[in-house]
């Protein structure tokens, strides 16, 4: 299969901006006005795709009108010294107006005999006929013209005539060039970036129809870098070990077909000195250029530096350093080296690269040349990265180092550790699949627990990350057991992460017994990160246990000492740091420790932990209310989780996704979010994005005043086996729908797990919560002195949102009390804080009791005409299609299907009163 499937439905994944803008240029043409447009990309980028779109769009014809001529010519590289080659294709559909008897003018003859002879007059004279005759086809004509850079150079230059006086002719010019340069700068450039990662998706899915494992679909995404050819080629070359996981996943196309022949060829075309220094590049990617002059100058000198650099081989990157332009190309020209190019190159290298700063890389060239004995190599290559400083995307990354001293062991237990601490590495770097292929190389060698025990422990977190949560429970409880005698920080470390596992199962029995697990192995020599991870394994089952006061012992210590070294560069304990502080209600230092955890996780270039390092940073700012940076976090930690495979992080981000779309009263959208978390949860069994997806759309049922359905919802969500996290934040929403419903009984009952851990930790937006519960619950007599008390609470907290939910439930009383003066008061505020987080629903709450409290209630100034008369959605929707995104880009924003961003315009053109993009953009504007 190829990219040109998606030509079955009309569209190419990614490009919807050059097919709206080719087929644009057809119809431009179709009404007497040409144009043109040089489309300019890579190999393999969908040029030839597009240009079979835009022909089958003209060729389209109609009652009223005539499909159009399309003439077709595409370069080849053996033709390019044959002079006309390229026009005697592209006139072969019409070449008997020139040679028979309609052939009455000097042009067509002139025409007729330079195709023939391969000869031609020189100067305007053909390149005019060539005009004439298209302008007097009868109909409308399409020319596309593949491949430019291998066209002849008169027919080039005969078309890119023909293309800058196509404006007036019903005449559209379609070029398409690999390479910059190949045609005259004046005419109008299309470039072809690459497929962002939802479109390299959506291609691999049209590809692989029955589905790709995730962390196998991501690593084909990470190693296609956009482009389509490249998927395509990649997915067809998957064999059943790849999709097992015991293969690492391929990270080039395959050698012979159409993407790397493209690439040797352009290869082949270098000069020799400068092919020699390309492979240098090609071997050390990011080498400075002091280096790389150094070498030039010691072979050819700067010229074939220079070559290299014009020909768009060899490109600068923005940090100084020199790399291939693009990956594939890189190992193409590595690959198409003979071992002895390759081994010189990697021993030049080796003289080059100087200092101490240098000492991997150095390491690195010297085993790859294999100059020495291959246990020395492999003995120096793990001494050098001990050493080296920990970098994000350093040359050459820790798992390959690790990769290649494995290689150069022999059997035994060292190579199957070297294996195992290489897993470890490319888990961290997010390449699941490679450490997966690492790990099933152990099981072939004899090693002792102690390696058996990393390499399971590995396992677990893949699996914790990307598959059942119960599985990888018993895989890290397993790994703890065999690493106890050996490496206890490692083992406490399993136990840690079994912990999680059983958390994120909703399996709050399980997580005890691992804490009282280890709860027997402290010891008073405990280094100071065992010490915390068991002083948080402690305070967490306390939590469960619902002995808050006990909790705050342990938990405090871990929250005090994350920061000292050597834990303060830890990312997990950083994070242990941020559940303890959110445990303890210190929102605000939990979102400090958060913060810090997700900048070490990317300094470090650890990818796998990104998407986890967002799942507590999010809980932090959902706490405080900052419902703009949850949207934007869980936005970034959905798009990292598709990227590296992580399925039960990707589930958590649907829901908190879910959840600010409940708040902005989005509910389409809300649905859909939810649902997708739940349907990943359950597949994954983690019943905390399960329950996060539940109470997002109670949320929303809340705000529209389903209570009943809210309260069904809620039910299950305040369960004992639901994290508190969650139950504190149903409780409130609960109690509200619970009291409307008149089931007080069940309001009361979920208000005692509420009060008593916000009144351990002393939280003041936790108590106003409770506070505003038990307002509810109270008499008339006695609800004002609690809502009173409530919103003193909210003053000394942080979150706006919830006290605006208090202001307006505290003047929905007033106003039945016949009190509108003093319910007018905290309704304004309460409207005025909704309209600042743009929650339409409750907006229209408190719209709702101004009225009802005798106040004629103004629109928002903060809104538009438009964003009176629409939903928070189609308002959405109609912002960023007048920003002049696709109807695919914003089904990619808003995670919905782009038929139902179809079906919203269609909606807000009536509300509008707007007929087209064009004024619905005006309008917006």
């Amino acid at each position: 299969m190829s990219y040109l499937t998606g030509l079955r439905s009309g569209a190419l994944r990614g490009r919807d901006k050059e097919s709206d803008a080719l087929r644009a240029l057809v119809d431009r043409a179709r009404s007497g006005t040409g144009g043109c447009l040089l489309l300019v990309g890579g190999p393999g980028a969908g040029k030839t795709a597009l240009l079979d779109l835009a022909a089958a769009h003209a060729a389209t014809e109609t009652p009223d009108e005539q499909g159009f001529l399309v003439l077709r010519a595409q370069g080849v590289r053996g033709e390019t010294h044959l002079p006309y080659a390229g026009l005697h294709t592209l006139l072969r559909p019409i070449a008997d107006r020139l040679d028979g008897a309609d052939s009455v003018s000097a042009g067509s003859s002139m025409l007729a005999e330079a195709l023939s002879t391969g000869t031609g007059t020189g100067g305007l004279a053909l390149p005019a006929a060539l005009l004439r005759l298209l302008q007097t086809a009868g109909r409308p004509v399409l020319v596309c013209a593949d491949d430019l850079q291998w066209l002849d150079a008169p027919s080039r230059e005969a078309i890119c005539f023909v293309a800058r006086r196509a404006l007036a002719a019903p005449v559209a010019v379609l070029l398409a060039s690999a390479e910059p340069g190949t045609a005259p700068g004046d005419l109008p450039p299309l470039p072809l970036a690459p497929l962002d990662e939802r479109a390299s998706r959506q291609v691999l899915d049209d590809l692989v129809p029955e589905g790709l494992p995730g962390d196998l679909r991501a690593a084909l995404v990470r190693a296609a870098r956009g482009n389509p050819l490249a998927l395509a080629e990649l997915a067809g070359s998957l064999t059943d070990a790849h999709r097992k996981g015991s293969a690492p996943p391929p990270e080039t196309p395959p050698r012979g077909g159409r993407l790397w022949r493209a690439y040797a060829d352009r290869l082949h075309d270098l000069p020799a000195e400068t092919a020699d220094l390309v492979l240098l590049v090609a071997a050390d990617p990011g080498i400075d250029a002091v280096t790389l002059v150094r070498a030039a100058e010691s072979r050819s000198g700067l010229a074939a530096l220079e070559a290299a650099e014009t020909a768009g081989v060899v490109v600068e990157s923005p940090d100084g350093g020199f790399d291939l332009a693009d990956p594939i190309l890189r190992h193409v020209a590595y690959a198409e080296a003979s071992l002895v190019r390759r081994r010189a190159a990697h021993r030049l290298l080796v003289s080059l690269l100087d200092g101490e700063h240098r000492r991997l890389r150095r390491a690195w060239h010297r085993a790859a040349a294999l100059d020495g004995p291959p246990d020395r190599l492999a003995e120096d290559l793990v001494r050098a990265l001990a050493a080296a400083p920990k970098a994000a995307a350093a040359f050459p990354e820790p798992f390959r180092v690790l990769e290649r001293a494995a290689e150069l062991t022999g059997q035994g237990e060292a190579k199957a550790a070297r294996l195992a601490a290489a897993a470890r590495h490319a888990w961290q770097a997010g390449q699941s699949q490679r450490a997966r292929s690492l790990l099933s190389r152990i099981d072939t060698l004899a090693a002792g627990a102690e390696v058996r025990g990393r390499a399971e422990l590995v396992r677990g977190s893949l699996e914790l990350r990307a598959g059942k949560t119960d599985s990888a429970c018993d895989t890290l409880l397993a790994a703890a057991e065999r690493l106890l005698h050996t490496d206890r920080e490692q083992a406490v470390r399993a136990l840690v992460r079994a912990g999680e596992a059983s958390y994120l199962a909703g399996d709050n029995r399980r997580f005890l017994a691992i804490a009282r697990r280890a709860e027997t192995l402290r010891r008073p020599d405990d280094d100071h990160v065992t010490r915390l991870a068991l002083e948080y394994l402690a305070g967490m089952a306390a939590t469960f246990r619902g002995r808050h006061r006990e909790a705050t012992a342990s938990l405090r210590r871990v929250a005090t000492e994350v920061m000292v070294p050597p834990s303060a560069g830890s990312t997990s304990v950083l994070v242990w740091g941020g559940v303890a502080n959110l445990l303890l209600g210190n929102g605000a230092d939990a979102l400090t420790l958060a913060s810090r955890a997700v900048e070490v996780a990317r300094a470090h270039g650890a990818v796998a932990s990104m998407p986890q390092m967002l799942e507590i940073l999010i809980q932090a700012q959902l706490w405080s209310g900052r419902y703009d940076a949850v949207a934007a976090n869980a936005m970034d930690g959905l798009r990292l989780a598709q990227e590296t495979g992580r399925a039960t992080s990707g589930a958590q981000h649907l829901a908190w996704l879910a959840f600010t779309a409940a708040v902005a009263g989005d509910e389409e959208t809300c649905a859909l979010r939810a649902a997708r978390a739940v349907e990943l949860a359950a597949a994954h069994g983690v019943s905390v994005a399960e329950a996060l997806g539940t109470l997002a759309l109670a949320h929303l049922d809340v705000a529209a005043n389903r209570h009943a359905d809210a309260v069904n919802r809620l039910r299950t969500v305040a369960r004992t086996g639901d994290p508190l996290v969650v139950r504190v934040m149903a409780t409130p929403l609960l109690v509200e729908s619970a009291v409307r419903t008149g089931d007080i009984g069940q309001a009361g009952d979920a208000l005692v797990m509420l009060e008593r851990w916000a009144d351990s930790t002393r939280d003041p937006d936790r108590l106003a919560l409770a506070a505003r519960c038990h307002a509810l619950l109270a008499p008339p007599a006695e609800a004002a002195e609690r809502f009173t008390q409530a919103l003193e609470l909210h003053r000394q907290g942080a979150c706006a949102f919830e006290t605006a939910r208090t202001r307006l439930l505290y003047g929905g009383m007033l106003r039945r009390s016949r009190r509108p003066g003093a319910a007018r008061e905290h309704l304004h505020g309460a409207l005025e804080t909704f309209e600042r987080y743009g929650a339409r629903l409750w907006s229209e709450h408190a719209r709702a009791e101004l009225r009802a409290a005798g106040e004629s209630v103004r629109p928002s100034g903060s809104r538009s005409e438009a964003g009176r008369l629409l939903t928070a959605q189609q308002f959405q929707i109609a912002t960023l299609v007048a920003e002049g995104a696709t109807n695919r880009e914003v089904a990619a924003r808003l995670f919905i299907s782009p038929r139902t961003v179809e079906h919203h315009l269609r909606n807000i053109f009536a509300r509008l009163g707007v007929r087209s993009r064009v004024e619905l953009t005006r309008l917006l504007s």
